[in-house]
């Protein structure tokens, strides 16, 4: 995400501040409602201990954790504080703790769905921040509000998504990992339970060796055609947002 602000800047200053305001909104917004909505599923499946903690609140101060907000402002993703949660409280603990991971990721769509509105409505342009060519042809012409406004939401719908998907894979300590134990059939589940011990490991190496060994982040190569065409179902987009 640097990467991206440095090349904004070096060709208009206030769209690289409407970059980072994009980013910040993306983030605070993105990450305390996904905090929140892990939290606000899981006591109305009567798990009062999120209620207890003071996490059943839209407060960002409750939900942000420094190293995980710092991360995703430098490199496009990143984690709240996790929500405490005891599904043997509730009345089927399984299916709890399913609904409950899921409830994070399907919030950071709701934002990006939001922010899309008025880009599937047309009533702003999709800008995509990823695209460099976007920034430069807007320089050449002019940056006019709705320029600017076009970038700031386009940028508010893929970080969405980033944070949305990312949480999805099914690779523990991701929501994805418990949503793929709350779903499965028992067996199943139980079985892939025995991978969460591995799951730092295998994030570690999507994320460090596999792109050190092969020169590709295959970590982004997955996500990429499911952010495609969520953006296109949320903004009405074409092409891809990333190239």
């Amino acid at each position: 995400m640097i990467f991206i602000f440095l090349d904004f800047l070096s060709i208009n200053f206030f769209a690289a501040v409407i970059f980072v305001g994009a980013m910040i909104t993306a983030l605070v917004l993105g990450i305390s409602f996904h905090e929140f909505s892990h939290a606000f599923v899981a006591d109305r499946l009567g798990d009062g201990l999120p209620r207890r903690m003071g996490r059943l609140t839209l407060n960002p101060l409750a939900h942000l954790e420094p190293v995980g907000t710092m991360l995703m402002l430098l490199v496009g993703f990143g984690w709240g504080r996790p929500v405490p949660v005891n599904p043997n409280a509730t009345r089927n603990p399984k299916a709890t703790l399913g609904f409950t991971a899921a409830a994070g990721p399907l919030s950071n769509f709701v934002v990006a769905a939001i922010a899309g509105l008025p880009i599937k409505l047309n009533l702003v342009s999709w800008t995509s921040p990823f695209i460099k060519d976007n920034a430069r042809a807007l320089a050449v012409h002019g940056w006019t509000s709705g320029e600017y406004l076009s970038v700031y939401l386009s940028a508010i719908v893929l970080f969405s998504l980033i944070l949305g998907v990312f949480n999805l894979l099914p690779i523990a300590p991701l929501d994805g990992f418990k949503v793929a134990l709350g779903f499965l059939p028992r067996d199943l589940s139980i079985e892939f339970a025995k991978l969460e011990r591995y799951g730092l490991v295998i994030l570690f190496s999507l994320f460090f060796v596999v792109p050190l060994l092969t020169g590709k982040f295959l970590l982004f190569e997955i996500m990429s055609p499911i952010i495609r065409v969520l953006a296109w179902l949320f903004a009405g987009t074409s092409g891809d947002p990333f190239v």
